[in-house]
């Protein structure tokens, strides 16, 4: 065994949050695509979720979006998925499919809009009390296409106040997880475009505000490990959407594009004890699996996030330290290279059989039948999707 203990205790304590949109159909603006089985409602996306806990061991909790996964009793479906063996996490808002919202909701010029937007955000921190959610995650897709459309700083200071009233509503032991993007739905400026911009919001809000850093939300060749060394350093370091991209927001299963980028992303993540007993960091991921079988696809993507993690964690910190405070430049990097090629998967796999679960998830998936049997059962209704 190449892990010690103190690496197999935290990968015993690594837990990945799943999206409850993963299981639904997903696609592009141009076609978003039906395959059997799909999950109709919300309870069969936390079934689907269930399974790739009961394989993995890595998957506790789910998160819902609003409105797609409102039900009459947010209380029975966390007792629902109790049940399952699976408890309900972040609660994510939508501000990106009313028609209210074309010219912006946190940020609109219209106070009507403006208040209709928080209000929803009140309506899912109820969600948070029913469900005992602690984290309320917001993206906020407000932005303009074209110079001279709106006011770029008058939206800042509405922003401001739309989320301080947020804020303010939120529990004792609740938090607001502000999200950033670059670009999409608009294109000329977004309104949390970055994690300066989410950063200045959340520090103003108070010490139960922080930033949700999405792997796929940057410029081509930005430094996201600097990023998120910099948000463990501050302390505002919330949460994590994983996912993986070949050009821009692709939500592909996370390490698909570049694993050595997912490995440097982990070094600075257990560098700043972010996989410490108590870290406040949640790992969730992001992502719509547009072609590929969702549960094998998310069963792929905490796998891969555990390899990962776990040849992180083997990156020989003092000798690293030692090689790094003498300037030796290629040590140093003989040193963190040596642990991003270690192949962990076989002790991965030891150590998932010593905890009763399968050596290999996806193939015990795929032996099971539960694809097929899924297939046969959820037949009428409509599939889960965008917007539903």
């Amino acid at each position: 065994m190449i892990f010690d203990q103190a690496i197999l205790a935290a990968l015993t304590r690594q837990a990945i949050e799943l999206p409850s949109w993963a299981f639904g159909n997903a696609g592009t603006r141009f076609k978003v695509f039906a395959t059997p089985g799909t999950a109709r409602t919300v309870e069969e996306k936390l079934a689907d979720a269930a399974q790739v806990h009961r394989l993995t061991g890595l998957a506790p909790s789910v998160a819902l979006h609003i409105p797609w996964d409102r039900v009459d009793d947010f209380g029975k479906l966390a007792a629902y998925a109790d049940d399952l063996g699976v408890r309900l996490g972040t609660i994510n808002s939508n501000t990106f499919q009313d028609d209210d919202y074309k010219l912006g909701s946190l940020t609109h010029t219209d106070p009507r809009i403006r208040q209709k937007a928080i209000d929803h955000h009140y309506a899912c921190i109820d969600v948070m009390h029913a469900t005992g959610s602690g984290d309320l995650k917001i993206w906020l897709p407000d932005g303009t296409n074209y110079p001279g459309q709106a006011d770029i700083r008058g939206r800042q200071d509405r922003l401001a106040e739309s989320l301080r009233a947020i804020y303010d509503r939120l529990g004792a032991n609740q938090r607001l997880v502000l999200e950033y993007k670059i670009f999409e739905p608009y294109f000329y400026t977004m309104d949390v475009p970055d994690w300066g911009t989410a950063l200045a919001h959340v520090t103003a809000l108070g010490d139960r505000a922080v930033v949700c850093l999405d792997t796929g939300h940057h410029a081509p060749s930005t430094n996201v490990e600097f990023i998120v060394a910099q948000l463990l350093r501050l302390g505002r370091l919330g949460a994590f959407d994983f996912n993986s991209r070949f050009y821009a927001d692709d939500d592909l299963i996370v390490g698909a594009a570049d694993p050595f980028q997912l490995f440097r992303i982990l070094a600075e993540v257990a560098r700043g004890g972010g996989f410490d007993q108590h870290s406040p960091v949640n790992f969730m991921l992001d992502q719509c699996h547009n072609i590929e079988d969702k549960v094998t696809g998310q069963i792929r993507s905490v796998l891969n996030v555990q390899e990962m993690t776990a040849r992180a964690l083997l990156v020989d910190r003092a000798a690293l330290t030692a090689a790094q405070e003498a300037g030796d430049v290629l040590e140093a990097n003989r040193i963190f290279m040596d642990a991003f090629y270690t192949d962990v998967r076989g002790p991965l796999a030891d150590w998932r059989e010593e905890r009763g679960l399968p050596r290999d998830p996806v193939a015990a998936h795929r032996a099971s039948g539960y694809g097929e049997q899924a297939a046969r059962e959820r037949l009428g209704g409509t599939q889960a999707g965008w917007g539903a």
